[in-house]
Parts: structure tokens; C-alpha cells; sequence
């Protein structure tokens, strides 16, 4: 087998053979990861022969000028058309508005930038296409607040961790909504969320937010019924199911019990689908518009849940890719007649999905009237299961066969595998990005803003081959600029800001392309550092990102200063004494670069507040006086807790995504440290407002 050969076919897969490190060292893919990542994107290379006739069948297909159903451009520019079409051919553009538009390809067969922002439909002789014209930038915190510079704040929590009176256990959108009303009343302009996506109803052992089994729909164990059906509605199932004692004890729980919780709350959901479907309900014709409207993805989504309940019933699989031929393919005449016999089964699932969705949007529309200017931010996470819906649903779109993750870096020494599937860049392009374009719509439609979870996948993914260890992997480079371009036309469609986390190994490039479409970077301040422990003074923050103390995956301020996270891996055996040793010493060099830091500003450190309380209260006013557009507080900093919501490399050792806040969401900001931790913060953004414009 010819290494050139290999390294050629995998250049022109989008495979990256070189790359740089966080550390900005030069690497080099091996022989063996490349095979095996050609063998997941579809292209046997195990042998020379096999190598040949991939690269044949790659060439063939590259050089085929077959018309893509889509075509992105930026409004006010042309579109290049050389592969496709004559020079000087006539198009006829059908503006989504209505009316057309004749136009005449230039001498170099490019189409004049004159179609307006939308989606359109284009004939080119006897071709049709899609044409996806891009305002320039994404819809910005400038828009939502209608100041040029704006300096606004919010917070961010977990949406399971919050309380509220009778929620069974975990936080739900009743919960939600009361805490989005008392934050906006505080003056907060966004309030930020985890990931709300469609877990594994049929296994409640599947909790992580980060791996779910679809982003296109929800999770519908964060409804709360009541909203939408009424308290009386609700507590007749509960009585029906003799509910009331157990969700009685979930409630005081320290920690959220997941599969007992889960087990209440989807008992209590099927109760209310019977009552729902018995009673003469003047909500039945809404619910019959939202399946209508969601149609094939909601459907295949629900049949979907059945089916995986159905073999998971049986003792069978709960990965799709595991069942019978005849279960794999959604559009499978088997599918037909199993949608007909489990009709029943279907609508209940169908029924979860309204229910969430209503919920939901009644959560944004409480933020929205308490004051907040963007309101709710959902969490966009990476990708989802390959065994999960979406894979199901979208197989030539998504990657079931390579699992995502991240290099070795600054943030984890051993490289990271997450577990779950991303998109095919090829596939997207096959089928018009219509994934992409779904997936967007769908966790626009209740938020005011998206957060997009590692926003270097949408030029470059670490992908990984199934069973492999995370550094056994490569960078598959994305349409970056199309997936750019879809992205603000959706985020301009809804009026709703866009963030991406970008931590950790950013190509080079990156983040000035984010920047010119308006979509907000992250910084945090625990990474604001060099490795002298000396922290970016507040000047020197930029204006195109986010400013935020701590993250879901980092210790919280408060567990930082006080070596939590350290203690954690120490007590868990995932470093060695002499590592330990060493990272406590640094740690302690941190602290005081930190606390230098805080201290430039002389309001600091004085007697308003003692120990740790300082440095949390000097950290909230640091951030707010930086030009950062939005400054997002996480909730535990403002209660100044010591615990992570999840610690990276760790399943069932750590609490991950089960700890709950101590008091209920309406009395939640009442305490006098997180009164005076939002008033320092509301006061510095009012500052640097007045200082920048």
C-alpha cells in the first residue's frame, strides 16, 4: 500500500493529513488512523487496490458537474455558476416573496449580485436549484438591544438544576419560566441554557444533554403539563397514578435520581395522553396543527421512540443500526404497516413533543415580557448519537460510522471522544444542507439566541472511528462558509443572536470569519491567562465574544479558588501524586495572578464582603466593566458554589448533570450575596456603556 496514495485520497476526502496542535506543534496523521477513518466516511482503503478504486470513485464524483439542490451566496455579491452553466445563460430567480426576477449569467457565467436575502428558487435553461442568499451578518446583540455598542448582561444555568414547588424532581419550563421572570426583572437581558435536545425515552440512564439522540426535538421530560393543561388536569393524573409519594421524594433529593424521575414523569405523561385523548379537550385542534406542521421529521422522530421502546421491550437493541434490515430504513414498507398497528404508541410521543414545544415557547414569551431584550439561549450541542433519531432519520447526512471528539489539548491532555455522530459534509451537500437548515430552525424557534457547543465544527471536526481511542482520530473539513451563510439567514429570520464555544484547538481563521457574520466568541476568565498567570487586563477583552467567569465543563469561581476540581481528580485517581503536587502549586500562582489582577480596580477587595466572597464579587465587576458585548454569569458563581455541573472524564464517578440549586427559582437571586453580586455587575455594564460609546 503507497502512503502517498493513502495521504492523497484522504486530502481529497477533507481529511487534514497535517495539523497543528494547541500548542503549535506540527502533527502528522498516521497510516493506520487515516485508513480507518476512510474506512467511515465510506472509502475502503486497506489496500492498494482499494485505495485505487476509492480515489477513482472520488474523482468521478468531484468531477461530476451535477447541479447541487442548493447554492448559497452573500447578499450584494455574485455567485460563481462556472461549473454548471454557460456563460451569458438566462436564470430566472422565483423570489420566495413571489414575482421573478430575469436574469443573464456574465461572461465568466457568474449570477450578478442583485437577489435579495431569502430563499429562492432558480432556473438556469432546464435546471432547478435552491438559491440561499445570506444577509451579511447574523442578527447581533447590537440588534437586539438597538445600541451600536451594546454592554448587556444575563445569566446561565442548568436547565435540570433549578426548583420550583412540585417538580417531580428536576428543574422543568414552569421552573424555567418563573427564574427567566425574576432574572429579567433584575435587569438581565438573556438567560442561557443547557441543551434541551431528545434524549433515549426508552433508557433512563441516558442523561447527558451533550449526547443526545436528536437535535431536531425536544426533551419532554422538561414539560410541565400544568402549563399548558391546567393544575387540575395534572393532579388528576397524579391521583390516578398514585404518583403523589413518590415525586413527593424525588423532590428532596440532594441529587436528582434520573431514572426514578424519569420513570414518574413519563408515567405521568401517559396518564395525561389517555385523559387527553377521552376528554373533549379544546386543546386537541392545536395539538392536530403541530403534527401536521412537523410533519415527516416528526413523524419519523415519533415512530422512531416507538420502535426503540419496542426492542428495547424485547430485549433487542437499542441502537438502530443493531435491529433487523427492515427497522433501519425509515421510509421501509415494514415501517408502514408498524406505524398503523402502533398508532397509539406513536401519537403519545407526538403528544410530548407539543407538550414540550408549548411549554417551551410560554418560557421564552415570560423572559421576553419580564424585560429581556434577546430573552432564553438555547445550547446547540455538537452532534447526537449515532443510534439515536436523527441518525436514523438523516442516514446520507450524518456520520453513524465516526464518533466526534477533540484532539489532545490545552483542555484535555488525552484528547476527548464524545460518543456521538456529526454530519457528513458530502451529505449535506446531497440533500440541499436540509439537516442543517432543520436542526436550525428547530432550536431557533423558542430562544432569542443559539449557543453552538464546539463552533469549530463548522469548519473542521476530530472525528473518530468507532472503538478507537480519542487521538486516534483526524480534522474532516466542512463547507464552512456555506453553513456560515445558512446560519445568519436563520438567525436574521428569528431575530435571534448567535454565540459559539470556542475553546480549545481553533484553526487559524476561525474566529475572524465568526466575527464579520456577527457571531459572538467565547472568553473565559479562568483561560484569560498567559503561562505566567498574568490575566488579560480588562481593556484588552475584545468586543466580539461573550465574557463569562466559568463553563459547564470547568470547576465553578468559587470551586477554582478552593482546589475542588483539583481535590475531585485527586480523589478519583485521575492524576498521580507528583502531577497533583504540581497542579496545586500552579494553582496557587493563579490565584494570586487573579487576585492581582481584581485588584487594579480599587473598588475591589474592600469591606463589602469577605474571603472567596471577594474574589466572586470583584470577578462579576471585572467582567462587566470589559467591552464585551454580553457578559453571561453562571448562576452557581452568583451563589458562589463550589461544585461543577460535570467533570470532564468522568461518568458515573462524578455527579455529572444531577446537581440541583438549594432554593427555588422565585427566591433564588434574593440572597444578599447574589443581590450585590448582580448589582456590581448591572453597574459595571451601565459603566462601560458610558465609557465606550
Amino acid at each position: 500500500m503507497s502512503e502517498a496514495q493513502l495521504e492523497i485520497l484522504a486530502s481529497r476526502a477533507g481529511l487534514a493529513v497535517d495539523w497543528v496542535d494547541a500548542n503549535g506543534t506540527p502533527q502528522h496523521v498516521s497510516p493506520h488512523v487515516l485508513e480507518a477513518v476512510l474506512a467511515g466516511l465510506g472509502l475502503p482503503a486497506d489496500t492498494a487496490e482499494a485505495i485505487e478504486t476509492s480515489l477513482l470513485n472520488l474523482q468521478l464524483e468531484q468531477q461530476n458537474k451535477r447541479l447541487p439542490p442548493l447554492l448559497t451566496a452573500d447578499v450584494g455579491r455574485g455567485l460563481d455558476l462556472t461549473r454548471y452553466f454557460n456563460p451569458h445563460s438566462h436564470c430566472v430567480i422565483h423570489l420566495e416573496t413571489g414575482g421573478t426576477l430575469d436574469v443573464q449569467l456574465d461572461a465568466d457565467a457568474w449570477l450578478p449580485g442583485m437577489i435579495p436575502v431569502g430563499y429562492h428558487r432558480a432556473q438556469v435553461d432546464d435546471q432547478h436549484f435552491t438559491l440561499a442568499v445570506a444577509p451579511a451578518q447574523c442578527y447581533s446583540m447590537a440588534d437586539a438591544v438597538d445600541n451600536a455598542t451594546p454592554r448587556a448582561w444575563g445569566l446561565s444555568a442548568q436547565l435540570y438544576s433549578l426548583r420550583r414547588q412540585g417538580d417531580g424532581g428536576f428543574g422543568d419550563t414552569q421552573a424555567l419560566e418563573i427564574f427567566a421572570k425574576v432574572t429579567g426583572e433584575r435587569g438581565a437581558d438573556a438567560l442561557a441554557i443547557s441543551p434541551m435536545h431528545a434524549m433515549f425515552s426508552c433508557d433512563p440512564y441516558r442523561y447527558s444533554p451533550y449526547s443526545p439522540s436528536s437535535r431536531l426535538f425536544l426533551n419532554s421530560l422538561y414539560a410541565a403539563p400544568a402549563s399548558i393543561l391546567g393544575e387540575v388536569a395534572v393532579q388528576r393524573a397524579i391521583e390516578t397514578c398514585g404518583l403523589g409519594p413518590e415525586l413527593h421524594r424525588l423532590e428532596q433529593l440532594p441529587l436528582i435520581d434520573w431514572p426514578a424521575a424519569t420513570v414518574a414523569k413519563q408515567t405521568l405523561l401517559r396518564q395525561l395522553y389517555e385523559d387527553f385523548l377521552l376528554g373533549e379537550q379544546p386543546l386537541s385542534e392545536d395539538f392536530n396543527q403541530f403534527r401536521d406542521s412537523g410533519g415527516e421529521a416528526l413523524e419519523n422522530h415519533c415512530r422512531f421512540e416507538a420502535l426503540q421502546a419496542l426492542h428495547v421491550a424485547e430485549h433487542q437493541s437499542i441502537d438502530w443500526r443493531l435491529w433487523p434490515e427492515q427497522w433501519r430504513d425509515p421510509d421501509s414498507p415494514a415501517l408502514l404497516i408498524f406505524a398503523e398497528e402502533h398508532a397509539h404508541e406513536i401519537g403519545y410521543y407526538a403528544f410530548c413533543q407539543w407538550l414540550i414545544a408549548r411549554c417551551l415557547a410560554q418560557a421564552q414569551k415570560a423572559a421576553r415580557d419580564s424585560g429581556m431584550a434577546v430573552g432564553l439561549i438555547a445550547d446547540l450541542a455538537v452532534g447526537a448519537d449515532g443510534g439515536g433519531s436523527q441518525a436514523w432519520c438523516r442516514q446520507d447526512e450524518l456520520l453513524a460510522q465516526l464518533t466526534v471528539g477533540a484532539p489532545p489539548d490545552l483542555l484535555n491532555r488525552q484528547g476527548q471522544g464524545w460518543g456521538i455522530s456529526a454530519f457528513s459534509p458530502d451529505g449535506l451537500k446531497r440533500n440541499g444542507f436540509r439537516a442543517f437548515i432543520e436542526m436550525l430552525r428547530a432550536n431557533f424557534a423558542y430562544a432569542g439566541g443559539l449557543r453552538i457547543d464546539h463552533v469549530m465544527g463548522l469548519q473542521r471536526l476530530w472525528v473518530i472511528p468507532l472503538g478507537a481511542p480519542a487521538h486516534e482520530g483526524a480534522y474532516l473539513y466542512y463547507p464552512v462558509e456555506d453553513m456560515l451563510r445558512l446560519l445568519a439567514l436563520e438567525s436574521v429570520r428569528h431575530q435571534a443572536i448567535v454565540m459559539g464555544e470556542d475553546l480549545g484547538t481553533v484553526p487559524d481563521g476561525l474566529r475572524e470569519k465568526l466575527s464579520e457574520r456577527s457571531i459572538l466568541g467565547m472568553r473565559v476568565l479562568l483561560f484569560e491567562q498567559d503561562y505566567g498567570a498574568r490575566f488579560r487586563p480588562i481593556l484588552d477583552w475584545p468586543d466580539n465574544a461573550l465574557a463569562t467567569t466559568s463553563t459547564h465543563d470547568l470547576p465553578t469561581l468559587n470551586g477554582w479558588w478552593l482546589e475542588r476540581d483539583i481535590d475531585w481528580n485527586a480523589r478519583l485517581g485521575m492524576v498521580d501524586q507528583v502531577t497533583e503536587a504540581h497542579w496545586r502549586e500552579n494553582r496557587q500562582q493563579e490565584r494570586d495572578g487573579l487576585r492581582n489582577a481584581l485588584g487594579q480596580d480599587p473598588q475591589n477587595f474592600i469591606d463589602e464582603s469577605t474571603g472567596a466572597d471577594q474574589v466572586l464579587d470583584a470577578s462579576a465587576r471585572f467582567l462587566g466593566h470589559t467591552r464585551a458585548p454580553l457578559v453571561l454569569l453562571p448562576i452557581e458563581d452568583a451563589l458562589g458554589l463550589q461544585e461543577q455541573a460535570n467533570l470532564p472524564g468522568t461518568v458515573s464517578t462524578h455527579p455529572n448533570w444531577c446537581r440541583r440549586l438549594g432554593a427555588d427559582g422565585e427566591t433564588l437571586l434574593d440572597s444578599p450575596d447574589v443581590s450585590r453580586r448582580l448589582e456590581l455587575l448591572a453597574c459595571a455594564r451601565l459603566q462601560a456603556q458610558e465609557r465606550d460609546q
